[in-house]
């Protein structure tokens, strides 16, 4: 099964490389009965893809935002220079951020090396830069006030600025954008679309902790050139030496003795994972794994932000299912499980929002208009109208009157109302932007709809308002999970309602 040093990527059938169809359904079902809202998936072994899906409206060619899994781009561009003799993984930060470092007072900042900051063992607990509005990211991180230090090297605690600081480091020597140098060095060789960049931080710097945006095959082929041990095409491109010691286990990360998915230790930017595997890992459920024992690789998209409990179903299903059920030897074709798989999977689309389509407290409320008392969404009034199976809520809140279209039982796609969210650059207001966004609804009460809206740009997140009626009153409650946007689109509130062109209450 193994193809490890040929740059042909192919297709082929499951039972051709020992897997059984009918255990890629069920993996998948297991997703879609959990309601994870999964965006595309790929199984490979060796260099034979034998699995390749997209959820509707994502295709192949769309640029998906790879969140954490940024991370573990900059560990390979940490490691060029390290090949290249123009770091140390034993050098102290303060080397090439003294100026930054000029008013820290904590020698522990200063005294973190390389290495430590790849292992996530650094000197303080990050202090967040999203809200700051610093106009460095850079500065802000080494500006940290806190009190609490330890030695760097000593503890695991996920510090995502400290790898963003290692992603600037590297444009620090290199003079180029992180993922231009990591073009230059490997993607280009390895048939990554050149399309594939990062967006930026407040200072000019790449977000290399979360911003990394590329095709799912892409990050199928930089997996399959780790799993290689840096080798591709028969050519030694990265030392393995570096990828050995990057995706294997620097650091306990368990404090808890809990034997899960990712408590099974921690490399330099790579999360360790079951049966000595180790993956690349995103908030969102963006993963990359690779199992060596088994070369087997499995690229997940989704957004399953907020759904943190459920993150573990993805890996755990996997190993079960797909790496415990692999053969050495492949397995007799089965057309039937196999067109079986074929047939369920070509009708699966974007996460709806579950529930029943209609209520008969549809047209009590169709059309009334609801006067919010002070609520701390800022929404003023809101109507909600019904046309069939799609609708339309139009609100006004501080920006002014607002609408988003929604389906119920399905997404209808259009442009979220809130503008000025962040484009380009992270954390910055960008006047006149929108997102992309999908929108569902259903009645999961007699009483009470509940609409979810997904964002799907090259920033994702999701959330739910829901509306419990009752005669001539509403409650209101709304959700976000969301990384730096969707803040206005939290709590609770209270309305009462009458018809347009009454001053009498809707009872």
């Amino acid at each position: 099964m193994n193809g490890m040093n040929e740059n042909l990527i192919t297709y082929t059938t499951p039972e051709a490389v020992g897997v059984h169809s009918e255990k890629i359904e069920k993996f998948i079902k297991r997703l879609e009965d959990k309601q994870l809202a999964t965006h595309s998936l790929i199984l490979a072994r060796g260099n034979q893809i034998f699995f390749e899906h997209y959820w509707e409206p994502f295709h192949r060619e769309f640029q998906h935002r790879m969140y954490s899994v940024s991370k573990s781009f900059v560990s390979l561009a940490i490691g060029f220079l390290e090949q290249d003799g123009k770091i140390n993984l034993d050098d102290p930060i303060s080397k090439y951020f003294a100026k930054e470092l000029e008013h820290q007072k904590d020698e522990n900042m200063h005294n973190q090396t390389i290495r430590h900051m790849l292992m996530m063992c650094t000197a303080k607990s990050d202090w967040g830069w999203f809200g700051a509005k610093a106009p460095d990211r850079v500065q802000h991180y080494f500006n940290n006030p806190r009190e609490a230090s330890r030695p760097s090297g000593t503890v695991f605690e996920y510090d995502s600025s400290g790898s963003f600081v290692l992603g600037a480091l590297v444009e620090r020597i290199t003079g180029m954008p992180f993922m231009d140098y990591l073009h230059e060095k490997m993607l280009r060789e390895i048939g990554v679309s050149e399309e594939a960049y990062c967006l930026k931080c407040p200072g000019g710097h790449s977000w290399g902790d979360s911003a990394v945006l590329m095709r799912t095959i892409d990050l199928f082929r930089v997996a399959r050139f780790v799993l290689n041990g840096g080798k591709w095409n028969g050519r030694q491109i990265l030392n393995e030496a570096y990828i050995k010691a990057a995706t294997s286990k620097q650091v306990d990360n368990n404090y808890f003795n809990m034997n899960t998915w990712n408590t099974q230790g921690y490399g330099y930017l790579f999360w360790r994972t079951y049966q000595d595997s180790f993956f690349f890992n995103g908030m969102g459920s963006q993963y990359a794994v690779c199992v060596p024992h088994k070369d087997l690789i499995m690229v997940i998209n989704s957004d399953n932000q907020g759904k943190d409990t459920l993150r573990s179903l993805i890996m755990d299903s996997f190993f079960e299912l797909i790496v415990d059920g692999a053969n050495e030897n492949a397995l007799p074709e089965n057309v039937a499980t196999q067109t079986s798989l074929k047939e369920y999977t070509k009708g699966l689309k974007l996460l709806v929002q579950p529930g029943q389509a209609h209520s008969e407290w549809e047209n009590r409320v169709n059309g009334v208009t609801w006067h919010m008392n002070k609520n701390p969404m800022g929404i003023t009034k809101f109507c909600i109208t019904f046309d069939g199976d799609k609708g339309c809520f139009v609100y006004t809140n501080e920006q002014g009157d607002k609408e988003i279209f929604f389906g119920m039982g399905h997404n209808e796609f259009g442009v979220f109302p809130q503008e000025g969210y962040s484009a380009d650059v992270g954390s910055e207001d960008a006047p006149g932007n929108f997102y992309k966004c999908a929108a569902s609804a259903a009645w999961t009460e007699e009483s009470k709809l509940q609409i979810m809206v997904q964002i799907i740009d090259r920033y994702f997140g999701n959330m739910t308002m829901t509306f419990g009626f009752k005669d001539g009153e509403v409650g209101v409650f709304m959700h976000k999970t969301a990384e730096c946007f969707l803040d206005e689109y939290q709590g609770y509130g209270h309305g009462e309602g009458k018809k347009e062109g009454s001053d009498i209450l809707w009872i």
